[in-house]
């Protein structure tokens, strides 16, 4: 091989690597399944046009905090590091607990932020994402929070005027519907179980001391790029295995599941610095 096609081949492998820092995958439901892409700083990967292709993925052994942007050793709370851990108002307690919030009553480590993100409408809902799961978000994060999780159908039960009382809600429910989702089963999970109409049904009678916040709304249904029929997979680490690298054979949730059975959660690697080849 001479030095012109030595410098033609690496032109075309450079054209396909991105480099930056992972963040969640941006989502957006399209008229057959949701859309995935993946901002990497410097580019922005359509991930749905890569399914069924061959992608390497390799951490270059540097984390970021994608708040504050020092380098970090550790990544706590899918991508912060200490001092963001501990100050922040994005891994404030209520974030995973909103029973605890008490932005309503003045309490919060920013309340500029608890007025824009806690102190506003806020949905509980029901999904299937592997069984039936109740939950919490804001009335901006609707259909991107089902999307997380990876529903296949969801709804909406009840509005609520702030966070707090939507998790108050929340937890009068738990002990009826579980508030956890097995990520195995959700991933091969591609057809509903539940009546999600009648279930609802049922659910909302036990919340008769929250009248006032029942609503009706239509059922969201979500489909996903790609499909997986095997239910061997295995997660993976970037910290315990640098590079992952197969055939992109579905996207779901906040995962990506590879033909070898491996499945990496993106979300979970949040500020891990790397390259991407396509």
């Amino acid at each position: 091989m001479n030095k012109l096609q030595k410098q033609s081949q690496h032109t075309q492998y450079t054209q396909y690597m991105s480099k930056g820092i992972l963040h969640k995958m941006h989502t957006q439901l399209g008229d057959t399944c949701v859309q995935y892409s993946l901002d990497l700083g410097e580019k922005n990967i359509s991930l749905n046009s890569l399914v069924q292709k061959h992608i390497t993925i390799t951490h270059t052994g540097n984390i970021y905090c994608i708040e504050c942007g020092c380098k970090t050793n550790k990544s706590f709370a899918q991508g912060y590091c200490y001092r963001c851990f501990t100050t922040s108002p994005h891994t404030e307690e209520c974030v995973l607990h909103p029973e605890l919030c008490q932005a309503h009553i003045g309490i919060a480590r920013d309340m500029e932020y608890a007025q824009n993100h806690c102190l506003i409408p806020h949905y509980v809902y029901v999904a299937e994402t592997s069984d039936l799961k109740i939950g919490v978000t804001r009335n901006t994060q609707i259909p991107t929070r089902w999307i997380d999780q990876g529903a296949i159908q969801a709804c909406i039960i009840a509005q609520t005027p702030n966070r707090y009382t939507a998790g108050v809600i929340e937890v009068a429910l738990k002990q009826y519907v579980a508030d956890k989702t097995n990520w195995r089963k959700m991933l091969v999970k591609t057809l509903p179980e539940y009546d999600l109409r009648h279930e609802i049904s049922i659910i909302q009678k036990y919340l008769h001391n929250y009248q006032e916040f029942l609503i009706k709304s239509e059922i969201q249904h979500i489909t996903y790029p790609g499909s997986i029929s095997s239910a061997k997979i295995q997660s993976v680490k970037l910290d315990t295995k640098p590079t992952i690298s197969g055939i992109l054979l579905a996207i779901k949730g906040q995962y990506l599941l590879f033909e070898n059975g491996e499945v990496i959660n993106i979300r979970s690697h949040g500020g891990y610095e790397v390259t991407i080849i396509e």
